[in-house]
């Protein structure tokens, strides 16, 4: 297998090509700390062409039937997958996850096209009789117009296709900062969409200083829409800003999901989907289970098995075949878990596996099992985004629900439990946008995704995905027979 790695140019109106600095900025191996590539860095030249790409071409989008709209994306789905091996390798190269779990991303992001494609077909307005005689009143939906969209380095592809899908579904066009940490394979899915006849200017691409795009492009009049995939904490920032420009945001951030596990769960099956889904992308995941609360009876089980089941992961390059976890994406997400560990241990956590970097090249982190964790410490209240297993016991179900619903944050939550009773109470009661019971029940590309509080607002997928894209206009006409 080749291990050559493509540098990565800006998106611009139909063209690749540098930055008009022509500065370019290097790409990171996590598993070897080499420089493998580079990505072209934007400048206001840039983005000011993409913004008026993005406008010009929004004008005619926006009247290409859906039909013709949806034969284009099917065809970029099918390009995909064609495609889908080497584009995990790309990614996994950039990223570090591995291989397998790359692949599958990008042909789960195929099917997000296809979706999308099929729903823009559908998005159906209505007729609404009238109080008043002689006056037809009908709902139209329309698309919002240009967006602006900044998806994360956690999924390259999952999270931009989303966002992309979802606006040239409804008849928008897109900017699209892509991630700088991990900027080639999500170069290659806005390929897919040039490469099927998506006409110049409806998507655009562009990479460099994350903070000085955000604030050149939301408060652009071209700008209608804002989708944002990221931390709380700049999040936060670029909602207040759109919301100061009064555009449409979707705000997909930070979680830090509850996992609870009932004295009458399934204790394997608990295991198995809990252990899976945290090491799934080495835990750089928003979504992924991190407070894991366990009911007494089961408590000590559950930490024997989770620690056992933990030294199974096989660490390791994502392109070995037989990795199961791959290294932390970059450096600052090794700092980042290592200071989570450290403020633990210092508060008197205990460890049970894990707990030291692996190697002194690559960011390679292990599995890490903890009791004993204070409340106060900084893993019970910020998003570990790592690894990290932090295990407590509660007594009852107003105990644990209490704690569940404590942190400010409401993306997802999990509970294990074979009481109907307690199942509708955790799906009633928790605050979250996301609620698994008895597996880990992360949704479908048919079904919304999206949290509540400081996980954001908004959603992605599902009808609720297209629609956040379009709004809908009334025209209330009075006839003159």
């Amino acid at each position: 297998m080749s291990l050559s790695y493509p540098d990565t140019s800006l998106f611009i109106n139909g063209k690749w090509r540098s930055a008009s600095s022509n500065e370019w900025s290097n790409v990171i191996n996590p598993a070897t700390e080499e420089i493998v590539g580079k990505f072209a860095v934007a400048q206001t030249t840039d983005l000011d062409e993409a913004l008026d790409a993005a406008n010009l071409a929004y004008k005619t989008w926006k009247k290409v039937a859906p039909f013709a709209r949806y034969k284009i994306m099917r065809a970029a789905a099918e390009l995909l997958r064609q495609r889908a091996d080497n584009v995990a390798r790309i990614m996994t190269i950039e990223q570090g996850k591995p291989i397998a779990e790359a692949k599958g991303e990008t042909l789960l992001g195929a099917d997000t096209i296809d979706w999308f494609a099929e729903e823009g077909r559908r998005a159906y307005g209505r007729i609404i009789p009238s109080q008043i005689q002689n006056v037809n009143q009908i709902v139209i939906k329309e698309p919002v117009g240009p967006v602006a969209a900044f998806s994360p380095w956690n999924f390259p592809i999952n999270q931009a296709v989303r966002k992309i899908s979802g606006a040239i579904a409804a008849g928008c066009s897109i900017i699209l900062k892509g991630p700088e940490d991990t900027p080639a394979s999500c170069a290659e899915l806005v390929k897919v969409f040039s490469d099927a006849g998506v006409p110049e200017g409806v998507i655009n691409l562009v990479y460099g200083v994350p903070s000085d795009i955000s604030n050149y492009l939301i408060p652009h009049p071209f700008i209608k829409k804002i989708s944002f995939t990221g931390s709380t904490v700049v999040g936060k920032k670029l909602a207040s800003l759109a919301a100061e420009h009064m555009k449409l945001s979707t705000m997909e951030l930070g979680g830090h999901a509850p996992a609870i596990v009932f004295n009458d769960a399934d204790l394997s099956s608990a295991l198995d989907v809990l252990t899976a889904q945290k090491f799934r992308n080495a835990g750089q995941v928003c979504v992924a289970p991190t407070r894991f609360l366990i009911q007494d009876e089961l408590y000590d089980q559950f930490v024997d098995g989770y620690v056992e089941l933990s030294k199974n992961v096989k660490l390791g390059n994502g392109l070995d075949v037989d990795t199961t976890m791959g290294p932390l994406a970059h450096d600052r997400r090794l700092a980042a878990v290592e200071e989570l560990v450290k403020n633990a241990v210092d508060l008197g956590a205990t460890i049970r596996s894990g707990g030291q970097r692996v190697g002194n090249v690559g960011y390679f982190y292990p599995p890490t099992v903890m009791t004993d964790v204070p409340i106060s410490s900084r893993i019970m209240n910020e998003e570990p985004f790592g690894p990290i297993i932090p295990i407590s016991s509660f007594s009852s179900i107003d105990e644990v629900l209490t704690e569940a619903n404590r942190l400010p944050y409401g993306l997802s939550a999990y509970a294990y439990t074979s009481s109907s009773e307690i199942a509708d109470r955790v799906g009633q009661e928790i605050e979250s946008g996301i609620i698994g019971i008895n597996h880990h029940g992360q949704p479908a590309i048919e079904t919304p995704f999206g949290g509540i509080q400081d996980s954001g607002h908004g959603k992605e997928n599902g009808v609720e995905g297209l629609e956040s894209y379009m709004h809908s206009k009334l025209i209330s006409h009075k006839t003159t027979a």
